[in-house]
């Protein structure tokens, strides 16, 4: 059974179909196209009808255009919209509108990507799963992940991402989740908020998509908990929170190895599963993921025992042996929040030093140096036997830091990484973190290719 027809695809977007094609896919980029996908020419940083012929010659089994581009055959298999992004929209909620089974949608400061890949996986032999792919959570991800969406799906699973006022109600509205989840509110994309306050207010707008009669998952003990709180009231929402207090809470968290056994009560009934991960940020996760689950209907001791087959994405706090050295991979983003939870992790595994090596947190607004000098009194500190760093804020961190924990500071993650050699002996236990801007994951790859030489 085809995604879409030419006939279903132009009724939903009010578009014109040129020839009778079908298509089983939906894609915007010619780099990854297969076969009989759709190829929506979106004008972004590139206007990609000029990418539509090659898209064809890739076996597109139609493009999605607002006119025919320069030497494409005028009976090509097209569907011609005013407006490219507002017709991948329209097909997003066409999708969304013909789908009958159960939206679960995350956002949050830290961690919805990894906790919608949690969702996904513990969701395994419940029926049919679709879920976003990658990070696609803003204005074009989330409409073409719902376009994508197979009409028998079961259960999606649906991230929603923001860096301005105003972006998350919209994508809400057009997922119309049945489950909304916020994993947590932190100083992130504060040069565009100013305060957390109004971080968690557009997180809680998520609220406003709600089906009726939605449940929200929110985090217990947050400074900001009463405003989400108050966001899920005025959408009219069950509301479920998560944390330590809340009805959906972990009873035990216990570090095995380079995984997690964990015990949790999730809204009167006592759950075990395991992580492969040590990040108790993630355990807590965990907890709010099953909770989410149990109220869209999916069997919890089946998510639960599903969960441990769950990896923390590339670059997102996996474990590995590398070499002589354990190293814990979080270098895909940062802010105050997570560095602080990435730090508690480093210090409470067992074993040789623990060393953190950190990149600049960006977009944290005009108190960012206070931010970065305060990650030297965090109190995982006294766990960890010395810092290296990258970037002018974390210069601020480095000479704040007590002397025997000071390493090495550089201007900048590259020249870090040169020095790779020096910033880890055989039995450390490594953290590597930062803004993904920060390129603190050219340190990784320099560290995994002195593993590799020493292999040689």
């Amino acid at each position: 059974m085809s995604l879409w027809t030419a006939s279903e695809a132009a009724a939903a977007t009010g578009g014109r179909a040129i020839g009778d094609w079908a298509v089983d896919g939906v894609s915007i980029d010619t780099r990854t196209i297969r076969p009989g996908d759709l190829f929506v020419a979106l004008t972004a940083a590139r206007d990609a009808h000029d990418f539509v012929a090659q898209a064809l010659s890739k076996g597109a089994g139609a493009a999605l255009v607002s006119r025919i581009p320069e030497g494409v055959p005028e009976d090509a298999p097209l569907l011609i919209v005013d407006d490219v992004l507002q017709g991948l929209e329209a097909l997003g909620r066409a999708g969304r509108a013909r789908m009958t089974g159960k939206v679960v949608a995350i956002t949050g400061s830290v961690g919805k990507t990894s906790t919608k890949e949690m969702a996904r996986d513990a969701l395994a032999g419940q029926g049919v799963i679709h879920a976003a792919e990658a990070s696609y959570n803003n204005h074009w991800g989330v409409p073409l992940t719902l376009a994508r969406m197979p009409a028998d799906t079961d259960f999606a699973i649906i991230e929603i991402g923001m860096n301005h006022p105003g972006e998350i109600a919209p994508l809400s509205r057009m997922a119309r989740p049945h489950v909304a989840m916020i994993t947590t509110v932190a100083a992130a994309h504060l040069e565009a908020f100013g305060a957390i306050e109004g971080i968690a207010r557009e997180k809680g707008a998520i609220f406003e998509g709600l089906e009726p009669i939605g449940t929200a998952i929110i985090p217990e003990d947050l400074p900001v908990t009463q405003i989400l709180r108050d966001c899920a009231d005025a959408a009219g929402a069950i509301v479920v929170g998560f944390g330590d207090q809340g009805m959906a809470r972990p009873m035990r968290i216990e570090v095995q190895d380079d995984g997690l056994s964990v015990r949790a009560r999730i809204t009167g009934e006592t759950l075990d599963f395991t992580l492969r991960t040590t990040g108790r940020h993630f355990a807590m996760n965990a907890v709010g993921v099953l909770a989410a689950l149990s109220a869209a209907g999916a069997d919890p001791k089946a998510a639960a025992a599903a969960m441990s087959n769950w990896l923390p994405p590339k670059g997102r706090g996996a474990v590995e042996t590398l070499g002589g050295i354990r190293l814990i991979d979080d270098a895909f983003n940062a802010n105050p929040a997570s560095l602080a939870a990435g730090l508690a992790t480093l210090a409470g595994l067992q074993g040789g030093p623990r060393v953190a090596i950190l990149g600049d947190m960006l977009e944290l607004g005009e108190d960012e140096m206070r931010m970065h000098r305060d990650v030297a009194d965090d109190p995982a500190m006294a766990g960890i036997a010395r810092v290296h760093s990258a970037g002018p804020r974390m210069q601020a961190m480095h000479e704040a830091l007590p002397q025997d924990k000071r390493g090495i500071w550089a201007e900048d993650a590259s020249e870090l990484a040169r020095r790779a050699g020096e910033l880890v002996e055989p039995g450390d236990i490594v953290l590597v973190k930062g803004s993904k801007s920060s390129r603190i994951s050219t340190v990784v790859d320099a560290l995994r290719a002195l593993a590799e030489d020493d292999k040689g």
